[in-house]
């Protein structure tokens, strides 16, 4: 096979710029590289991607792309994204095409694959700037148009059954996997306790700030847990790392008004490295959540061996087995009680610390591979 994939998710990896679909993007493909030397790969890359990135890709049966007009694609949106990506990838005569960021080119005409990994907006669009060509037309006419589709999860199979009406047989399912290796840069040695000034206790969530991640929840029940048991919140912090989201800038004034500034950090969008650091020593890793199309950032701390408590949701309890505390996303005196077991349990600690390690096991960027490269055969084998 002669397979081209969407790279233009991935912009900066060597500076761990690997968030979201860019994440997934980058680990698929260089494990990809790694266990099949039998199919040619063609990799599209941005224009703003550095060309000596994409070194790290390179062997035998790769070909690096540009397309040679991203830089217009501001100016004409439609015309970039699917007449002239189209027209690229049909120079390349690729027996399939992977766009792994939930759309595809429109006017492609060959074998497609999807991945979806998130279908939030459409239970919640206020959660999301206006999106409506996107939704009414591009989602819906690339789940259409694709010969299958890659769900990261259950709950996004049945969000795809439930909305598009999608046959079983043409969604395979394919987690992500983690990757909590600390990338070679200078601050891979810092110590970010130091250097945010936090207590040597503390929790964790890592995230960002928007009205999903449900974090006045988790204010709430942080005021109840130090209200009612002080004593299990001393020397404790509870710390915040993520860049401001759509509809998130009324979410951190929240911590002073509710009379939290002594306890509560913001430490805004950290770097790579600092966040694993930081969910490495954390005392436990808090993520309450509304919805996740998977949600990566409970298996990295599973990974890391951290306590996780996060909410029983969406594809998180896919993720998490029995190796987390799951609340209700609105309980907020669960919530409380969660963090106040964490932090006076010692057995409650070790027990999900090895459960946590034992779960996130069963993810691995070479089974996500492996997997893709069947529906890759599946769709090809497709009329």
């Amino acid at each position: 096979m002669r397979i081209g994939i969407d790279c233009r998710t991935i912009l900066n990896p060597e500076a761990g710029e690997r968030a979201g679909v860019g994440h997934y993007t980058y680990h698929l493909i260089r494990t990809l590289l790694d266990i099949d030397r039998e199919n040619e790969y063609v990799l599209f890359f941005d224009y703003r991607m550095p060309r000596e990135a994409t070194q790290e890709f390179m062997q035998a049966n790769t070909t690096i792309k540009f397309f040679p007009f991203s830089s217009y694609g501001k100016f004409l949106p439609f015309a970039y994204s699917h007449m002239l990506v189209s027209a690229a990838l049909l120079k390349e005569r690729l027996t399939v095409f992977h766009a792994p960021a939930n759309v595809a080119p429109l006017t492609y005409p060959r074998k497609t694959v999807v991945t979806i990994h998130d279908l939030a907006i459409y239970h919640h669009p206020e959660w999301f700037p206006t999106q409506l060509f996107s939704t009414r037309l591009l989602v819906p006419r690339s789940v259409k148009r694709a010969k299958q589709i890659i769900a990261v999860s259950q709950a996004t199979k049945r969000d795809l059954r439930e909305l598009f009406n999608v046959p079983a047989q043409k969604i395979q399912v394919v987690p992500e996997a983690a990757d909590t290796a600390l990338l070679d840069l200078h601050d891979k040695r810092d110590d970010v306790v130091a250097k945010y000034r936090l207590n040597r206790k503390y929790l964790l969530f890592v995230g960002t700030i928007d009205p999903r991640k449900n974090l006045v929840t988790l204010f709430k029940a942080w005021q109840r847990l130090k209200t009612m048991r002080p004593e299990a919140v001393k020397h404790t912090d509870l710390v915040l790392a993520g860049g401001i989201g759509y509809g998130g800038e009324h979410i951190i004034p929240q911590i002073k008004k509710m009379k939290l500034a002594s306890s509560v950090k913001y430490l805004s969008y950290v770097s790579q490295n600092h966040k694993i650091l930081l969910m490495k020593h954390a005392a436990a890793f808090v993520f309450p959540t509304l919805y996740e199309g998977f949600g990566l950032p409970v298996l990295e701390a599973m990974q890391l061996g951290v306590p996780v408590i996060t909410t029983n949701t969406s594809s998180v309890p896919e993720v998490t087995g029995s190796a987390a505390l799951l609340v209700d996303p609105n309980d907020v005196e669960g919530l409380a009680m969660a963090m106040k077991n964490i932090l006076t349990n010692p057995t409650t600690v070790a027990t999900l610390r090895r459960k946590g390690k034992a779960q996130a096991a069963k993810f691995s960027w070479t089974k996500t591979a492996k997997a893709t490269l069947k529906v890759y055969h599946q769709a090809v084998s497709k009329k």
